[in-house]
């Protein structure tokens, strides 16, 4: 075990640290930055360029790796491998727009936007499954967030890309190339798995609201300054003193370890962090055993036991044969994936992000059709309208599902219902609505970030939790491969075709995509009102009584 001073707080120290790591993790988000560029320097059409979104999507989202990872290695092993992906992805697409290396073949990108965007998965699996592990009974507050800072990094790389980098695409690459690795492997350490808190504490809920205090704050604050940059002509000092404050503002975070280190309540013994090395006796690294077993249920169980053995000793009455995990106990991903709950939520999250990541992936060629040249302020808004869903979804899920017991995926319900007025607003071209579409869209899509990762959780447990949840994820890039890739994509270029051009304009390059994502959204408020239903006792049963309790050990 790694000795602890006295009024240290490990946990605290690896959120502070998890979220440069999640901004990190964002990458993803920087798409339609470049994406113009690339487009250009490759000759691309507008199809051949969503499905490189789609690439971006499915490299950001297939985290199943990952996931098996977390559980069998520590948490800096984890972070290791996505730091070698970003660092060869976004190094060949650097070559290819720097135009160090011609003509590279367009499969080669194609997978080198795959690989470089699943350090996103790596980074962000290692550490939202140690956190919340770290912090099981504020899983909602922990899942918004850290999620909240990922869908904030995309406001993060448009400040440094607009003010440090003067709207320059290669540089901005040659950054993700160099900087995601510098980054992570400065944070590595301190991302740590610790035996969590015995019981729900008072200090703890002051500390999450100055958290997510500062990181609104900061989301406000680049949104603001963006728009300051787009309209008025600062100079390089003024630039960088903004991008300075921006820094100083994501270290927020680390004056609550730093507080509690200077002034130590000594009323409770401080969390004990994991070796890194995993435990004395072999057992993962992320799951040791400790004292706040009865809080974790059959959260450390050995899986060592063979079948053969488990048969036998059932037969000859040694152990009692084991019964099958009821909701909100810990499930094995072979026994969650034939539940239909777990199907259902698949499906609604599906519906909810794969249209929503439409946008996001073309907001470049939506802006451009519809007559904003400049779209480095649509993307700003949409990153800190994203950041306050993910964020605020974890809020006021966290109180509604304490106070009133509210499945969370009511919010998914209601969030996709403003997504149907949202993109009939697309559809529509008015004057003056792409902003406020724009924004609805980007709340409600992190919404189903913000819902999905703690209702995981509560339904399947937390043992195999990494698994299970980015399997879930898988449901972005599917909606991205079917909304962007073949729809948007070939009703863009067949309205391109039409006007004798290769970059549409008007109202019509996406419309008819906007009603089809209306219509999904129709499906997809439906089903999260059955999902919600059906998980009601579910929630009734966690959080009886206004705080979150584990169910008994189910044995399993």
């Amino acid at each position: 075990m790694v000795a602890l001073k006295a009024g240290s707080r490990p946990p605290w120290v690896g959120l502070g640290a998890a979220v440069w790591v999640e901004i990190a993790a964002g990458n993803a988000f920087t798409f339609p930055l470049y994406s113009p560029s690339l487009k250009s320097v490759m000759g691309f059409s507008q199809q051949q360029l969503t499905i490189l979104g789609v690439a971006n999507d499915i490299g950001e989202n297939v985290g199943i790796l990952p996931g098996i990872a977390c559980n069998k290695f520590p948490p800096w092993a984890v972070l290791l491998v996505g730091v070698f992906a970003s660092f060869l992805g976004y190094g060949v697409l650097y070559l290819a727009v720097s135009q160090s290396v011609q003509s590279l073949p367009y499969w080669v990108l194609w997978i080198a936007l795959c690989v470089a965007t699943n350090s996103s998965a790596w980074l962000g699996t290692a550490v939202l499954v140690t956190n919340m592990r770290n912090f099981p009974l504020s899983r909602g507050t922990v899942a918004g967030l850290l999620k909240g800072y990922i869908g904030l990094s995309a406001a993060v790389f448009t400040e440094v890309y607009s003010m440090v980098l003067n709207g320059s695409a290669s540089k901005l690459l040659l950054l993700l190339t160099l900087g995601i690795p510098i980054i992570s492997l400065a944070m590595m350490y301190f991302v740590q798995p610790c035996t969590p808190a015995s019981g729900e504490d008072s200090s703890e809920h002051a500390h999450f609201l100055f958290t997510q205090g500062t990181s609104l704050s900061l989301g406000i604050y680049l949104l603001t300054t963006i728009i300051l940059k787009d309209t008025l002509s600062l100079s390089n000092t003024i630039s960088y003193i903004f991008v300075a404050i921006m820094v100083i503002l994501l270290m927020a975070p680390l004056a609550i370890p730093l507080k509690m280190t200077l002034f130590p309540a000594n009323r409770k013994k401080p969390c004990q962090p994991s070796d890194l090395l995993g435990g004395n006796d072999g057992s993962d690294p992320l799951l040791t055993p400790s004292s706040s077993a009865a809080y974790l249920g059959s959260f450390y169980e050995s899986e060592d036991i063979s079948e053969v053995d488990m048969l036998l000793a059932v037969g000859e009455g040694a152990v009692k044969k084991k019964r099958k995990p009821r909701r909100g106990e810990d499930f094995k991903f072979r026994e969650a994936i034939v539940k239909a709950d777990f199907w259902l939520l698949w499906i609604v999250y599906f519906l909810g992000v794969g249209s929503g990541v439409t946008v996001l992936n073309n907001l470049a060629q939506i802006g451009v059709s519809l007559g904003v040249n400049d779209t480095t302020i649509l993307l700003t808004l949409f990153s800190f309208c994203n950041f306050f869903g993910r964020l605020g979804a974890g809020v006021v899920s966290e109180h509604l599902v304490r106070s009133k017991t509210i499945p969370r995926t009511f919010w998914m319900a209601v969030t996709q219902i403003i997504m149907i007025v949202t993109f009939l607003l697309y559809a529509s071209a008015l004057n003056g609505t792409l902003y406020a579409a724009t924004a609805l869209l980007g709340i409600c899509y992190g919404v189903q970030f913000g819902i999905m990762i703690p209702t995981t959780s509560e339904l399947f447990g937390l043992r195999h939790f990494g698994i299970i949840f980015n399997f879930m994820q898988l449901g972005n890039p599917a909606g991205a491969l079917l909304f962007s890739g073949w729809l948007a994509g070939h009703v863009y270029d067949t309205e391109a075709a039409k006007q004798q051009v290769s970059s549409c304009m008007g109202p019509n390059c996406f419309r008819f995509t906007f009603l089809i994502l209306a219509g999904v959204c129709g499906l997809g408020t439906v089903l999260s009102i059955i999902l919600t239903i059906r998980i009601r006792p579910v929630y009734q049963m966690l959080y009886a009584g206004g705080s979150f309790r584990l169910p008994p050990s189910s044995d399993h």
